[in-house]
């Protein structure tokens, strides 16, 4: 039987950080607008939690189930590794979709947002089929794997815990919220590139295997790139100074280099967990950076 300590490592805490990004800047968001409802945003932040530690334990069991698992790079997995029977990583998975689906409901009831629930239940569905069903779509290596992180984790998650506390959503949220939506998808490359050679085996096809090792590279690379370059032009539009808008690129760009170094140096296989880790501590401090910028503003 599983220890405490697997259970917690197969919810795979290091994405953590990225799944609370998005709820904090569509915060800030909102306080920046004139509104903040402390409780709405709790309630946000967990929903994007209880949503993410789901998706990882879905992913858990159903590549645990496929045999995807067995040769795989990073920390053993719950199913794949043996360490508990498959329909406990299963209820584990569901439980946390439901948290998140009742955590939703309250939000949308206290705050009006219906027109939220159709995408609510698109991102529970788009978890499940991730690596789940009969035709993953994870395992197509077509690109829908990123395009859901991107709408679901990064424009659905801040754009919409902006919207449950105040019904507006102007450009620069937008703007926001696609470069949270990028360093998700920054996230899942980390991931996918040090799954390269057990996906391959396993006949798992990521857009990292169909992509290669270095063209994967480069989007993760890109993704950070068009990060700071969002971050410098909504400071830039929220008024401050050029001085200051130089300052926040210099020390954004100084983060994501302490992140980028893993993949640009070339690792491989397990010596790619930092980058997870990595990436998913710069996409919080990216988010903590921009937020105090719109509290500010």
């Amino acid at each position: 039987m599983a220890s405490l300590s697997e259970w917690i490592e197969g919810a795979r805490p290091r994405t953590l950080p990225a799944a609370a990004a998005p709820v904090l800047v569509g915060t800030a968001a909102a306080i920046h607008l004139g509104a903040f409802a402390p409780l709405r945003a709790g309630l946000a932040f967990l929903v994007a939690l209880a949503l993410q530690i789901g998706v990882n334990y879905s992913n858990d069991y159903s590549d645990g189930i496929r045999g995807t698992d067995e040769n795989r790079q990073g920390p053993a997995r719950l199913t794949g590794g043996r360490l508990t029977e498959p329909k406990n990583v299963l209820i584990a998975a569901l439980s946390c979709f439901g948290v998140a689906g009742v955590a939703g409901l309250i939000l949308l009831a206290l705050s009006g947002a219906w027109l939220l629930v159709v995408p609510g239940i698109a991102a529970v569905v788009a978890a499940w089929f991730y690596t789940g069903g009969r035709t993953p779509y994870g395992y197509m290596g077509i690109g829908l794997s990123e395009l859901f992180v991107f709408v679901f984790f990064g424009l659905m998650a801040c754009v919409g815990t902006t919207w449950t506390q105040i019904p507006q959503a102007p450009g620069w949220l937008w703007a926001l919220a696609s470069a949270l939506g990028l360093l998700s998808v920054a996230l899942l490359m980390a991931n996918n590139i040090r799954d390269i050679p057990s996906d391959r085996e396993s006949g798992k096809k990521t857009l990292a295997v169909r992509l290669g090792d270095m063209p994967s590279r480069g989007v993760y690379v890109a993704c950070f790139a068009f990060a700071i370059g969002i971050l410098g032009g909504v400071v830039s539009f929220l008024g401050f100074p050029v001085s200051v808008v130089l300052l926040a690129l210099v020390v954004t760009s100084v983060g994501a280099a302490h992140a980028v170094w893993v993949l640009a140096s070339g690792r491989r296989g397990s010596s790619l967990i930092p980058a997870i880790k990595r990436t998913g501590l710069f996409t919080l401090a990216w988010a903590v950076e921009i937020s105090v910028f719109l509290v500010l503003a």
